[in-house]
């Protein structure tokens, strides 16, 4: 098999129009007997394979960034695979669950100019009108039978618990933390599903930060809120490369000295990412102008740019000042049950393997209880890896084009739980086939 390029985490929109190419079908591994039957236009939708004797699979899809306005949305030319798929999972009588692992109705992706958000509720609501068939659809899988499951992620993290409800009567919502959820589920709760951003510095719900600059304990956005408004400008503008002279932090702090050496982390990823997307506003320029989650003021890149201070520390001027020093108290709250330190989540949370590790040191690797399978989203790249009864699953994404790994979108986990688990990875194709992943990406 021909060996894949290695992958880097979404070290954020490395276009937001994100490309998929046709994989070769893999038969290296097929816990499930896969109908590659391709549907003809006004004949029965058939399932996605041939179904097993008992309702005992759990069906995990991620990051499908469904937008208000299909003119900067991240699927939309997907929408109807993912309708499509979902009518076929309807018809395959094995599965138990749907379980839409996060990033579900997109908030973040807008570009600059699009006007505050003043009624977070509303804005859902028109979200899910937008995407009305994929509504309906969703509708159709719990009136066939299959339990519905939501699990909160980064980019609809202010989506108020009654939102879903209201559209959707009978899902399931899974949360703990605000702006966080974690499902257990599976014959022996064995199965561990979480969008996973509660690892993630940079996209983890922050109400540490901007607490003293805003007056409240509503501000929620992490730095990744205001990268994905930035970059949904830049993509829009048809990603410019514009040479920018962006203050550079030169001074690498002893390494003993963890707080530096954590803000030069800090520093480091923001300015690698400032200076690739490189949209047309200057570094000054009020461009993030706030009217949700309780932040109400207008900043620029300078003000959330970390720069050598006077006193010789690295920090941002005016937002996410001194911002790894928030990190321990935001593990607190987001019910982290391992903390993790800022010089290793900051440095790693853009690499796939750090996930892993995560799921790893959480859940897979505890003593005290039995957590044998582990599906995250969040980074939209798929990944697997099996480890004698042990499994972690990256269910990837579903948006049009993915940049992080462009041989892959549609894609989705499958757990048949019982005395013991198979797991799959599988992508969508647009002529109804299903291709397996898992060794494949387990290889890459």
């Amino acid at each position: 098999m021909t060996k894949l390029k290695k992958l880097t985490r979404r070290t954020f929109l490395k276009g937001a129009a994100l490309g998929g190419i046709s994989l070769m079908t893999a038969s290296l591994f097929d816990p499930f007997s896969i109908s590659r039957r391709v549907l003809a236009a006004g004949h029965n939708v058939e399932p996605l394979w041939d179904a097993g004797p008992q309702q005992d699979k759990v069906v995990v899809v991620s990051d499908l960034h469904f937008g208000i306005d299909d003119g900067f949305a991240e699927d939309v030319s997907n929408r109807p695979l993912f309708v499509e798929f979902l009518q076929r999972l309807q018809q395959t009588d094995d599965v138990r669950e749907l379980v839409i692992a996060g990033d579900f109705l997109d908030e973040w992706f807008l570009p600059l100019n699009y006007a505050p958000i003043a009624n977070m509720h509303e804005f859902f609501i028109q979200v899910a009108r937008n995407n009305q068939s994929v509504i309906n659809e969703l509708k159709n899988v719990m009136q066939a039978g299959i339990k519905l499951v939501y699990v909160i992620g980064n980019h609809d993290m202010n989506m108020g618990e009654e939102i879903l409800p209201a559209l959707l009567p009978g899902i399931v919502e899974a949360r703990d933390s605000k702006g966080l959820g974690r499902y257990i589920t599976g014959d022996r709760q064995e199965i561990v599903i979480e969008h996973c951003h509660r690892y993630d510095p940079y996209s983890a719900p922050d109400r540490v930060s901007n607490r003293e600059l805003c007056h409240n304990d509503e501000t929620m956005y992490p730095p990744g809120y205001f990268y994905a408004r930035l970059g949904t400008s830049w993509v829009l503008e048809h990603k410019p490369k514009i040479k920018k002279n962006y203050p550079v932090v030169s001074k690498v702090p002893d390494a003993a000295n963890t707080d530096q050496m954590g803000a030069y982390i800090y520093a480091k990823t923001l300015e690698k990412l400032f200076n690739r997307i490189t949209e047309k506003s200057g570094f000054e320029e009020k461009i993030f102008r706030m009217g949700s989650c309780g932040m109400h003021d207008s900043y620029s890149l300078k003000d959330m740019y970390p720069v050598e201070q006077a006193d010789g520390t690295i920090s941002a001027p005016v937002l996410f000042r001194n911002f790894q020093r928030s990190w321990d108290e935001r593990q607190t709250m987001n019910d982290v049950w391992f903390k993790i330190p800022f010089v290793e989540a900051g440095a790693d949370a853009v690499k796939k393997t750090y996930f892993y590790k995560c799921a790893k040191s959480q859940y897979l690797d505890r003593q005290d209880v039995n957590y044998d399978v582990v599906v995250f989203g969040h980074t939209h790249i798929p990944d697997f890896h099996q480890d004698g009864r042990k499994f972690y699953v990256n269910s990837g994404t579903w948006v049009d084009h993915n940049s992080d790994y462009p041989s892959a979108t549609c894609t989705f986990a499958v757990v048949e739980t019982g005395a013991e688990n198979r797991v799959g990875l599988y992508q969508y194709q647009g002529d109804g086939s299903l291709t397996d992943l898992s060794a494949k990406v387990q290889d890459a």
